[in-house]
């Protein structure tokens, strides 16, 4: 792990720094940028001054030329003289000797210069100086995978005490592939990732970053994990509800049929967590029922019966149809229900109430919790989930 861990290191800041040499190469497209700038302005500039500096010029050369055959004119002989000074008084009377371009005033000449901050120099060097960070060890690392129904539920802790963590990012990716993908970002150090194929192994693996930091911490050690068990999944076919591709999302649809939807098949058993999210809520009835029961009863239109246990939307708990003194908070947009189920008795019981199989099940909702036992007329190694909802707009995930 050293080993493999140092070279994948030293590839990692090769790589980075490379980039980075590439980055700073753009200075140079940045100077002749600049030089190129100033080029267009001198020569958009300066073009007028080149042009009034020659007309200046050559009517001075002009001037000296007349002023020179003048002199040669009144020097000559008298005919002679008359003829060179008819000759120079006709192109003086020709000549525009004052005038001259507009020349414009010193203060409206341009008068180029680079504004450059010497300050980014310092800086750019400290931060190259500091840039970048070898650890020995992450900060955080991956503590368990437990695996769920289509899912596996990941935990992780830091490992370092001087860390101060302000957000976790996990990501995920099956073993055939060699691209992670972000799952959870948050502040949270527990995750259930869903969509898990089961008996596929898939690699996780997370990071921290620090408070009031920008950067991510260098990732935890990848830790593998599958799940055997099948995916939870709703009956399909159901006119009353729509589910999602997986079949693990129920959405109440406006369809007038009412009645309970079940499990395609009997996939919850004792000892396990079962839990439904409720993603989106719609009008409450007193009759809605969340929870598991023993065999699927055509016929009832809530779990609110006999061999059942389950929860109303208003919070009220009902086992074998009848309601509970202790109530859980209403369920609500995000609310999170679960059932814990264990069995206590096995064979026959002595009490009146002739069951023959004795569940201990635990509901929790939004951070409160009922127990009680449960008496069934047999026993079963397996359970199924259900729900029924009797106005449209809620939609439940399970797993």
């Amino acid at each position: 792990e050293i080993k493999e861990s140092a070279s994948q290191t030293r590839d990692v800041l090769k790589q980075h720094f490379n980039d980075l040499k590439g980055t700073l190469g753009k200075l140079h497209e940045r100077l002749v940028t600049l030089l190129q700038e100033v080029d267009t302005i001198e020569q958009e500039t300066i073009k007028p001054l080149d042009d009034c500096q020659k007309l200046i010029e050559h009517g001075v050369n002009t001037a000296e030329d007349l002023v020179q055959e003048g002199e040669i004119a009144i020097l000559g002989g008298v005919g002679e003289q008359k003829e060179k000074l008819w000759s120079f008084t006709k192109k003086a009377l020709h000549i525009q000797l004052d005038s001259l371009p507009e020349v414009p005033l010193l203060v409206d000449v341009p008068c180029l210069s680079a504004q450059l901050d010497d300050s980014i120099l310092n800086i750019v060097k400290d931060h190259i100086f500091k840039h970048g960070t070898v650890a020995s060890r992450p900060p955080v690392q991956i503590e368990e995978l437990i695996e769920k129904p289509g899912g596996i539920i990941v935990r992780w802790c830091k490992v370092d005490d001087d860390f101060t963590a302000q957000d976790y990012r996990l990501q995920f990716r099956k073993c055939t592939s060699n691209h992670f993908e972000d799952v959870y970002v948050g502040s949270e150090t527990e995750f259930i990732v869903l969509h898990i194929d089961p008996n596929v192994d898939y690699q996780f693996r997370v990071c921290a970053r620090g408070d009031g930091r920008q950067e991510w911490s260098p990732w935890s050690v990848p830790q593998i994990g599958h799940s055997t068990l099948v995916p939870h999944e709703w009956t399909a076919g159901f006119e009353g509800y729509s589910l999602s591709s997986r079949r693990n999302i129920a959405l109440r649809n406006d369809s007038e049929s009412s009645g309970v939807l079940y499990s395609s098949a009997p996939t919850y058993f004792c000892g396990q967590t079962l839990t439904f999210r409720v993603e989106t809520v719609g009008q409450p009835d007193r009759r809605d029922s969340i929870g598991v029961c023993a065999e699927r009863q055509n016929g009832y239109d809530s779990l609110q019966r006999d061999q059942a246990v389950c929860i109303s939307t208003n919070g009220a708990v009902f086992v074998n149809g009848k309601e509970m003194t202790n109530q859980l908070p209403a369920v609500t947009s995000g609310s999170t229900v679960t059932f814990d189920i264990e069995a206590v008795t096995l064979g026959s019981t002595n009490n009146n109430e002739g069951g023959n199989f004795k569940l201990r099940v635990t509901i929790s909702s939004n951070n409160r919790e009922v127990v009680f036992d449960w008496l069934l007329d047999q026993s079963c190694g397996s359970l199924y989930f259900g729900c029924s909802f009797f106005y449209p707009g809620w939609k439940v995930l399970v797993f």
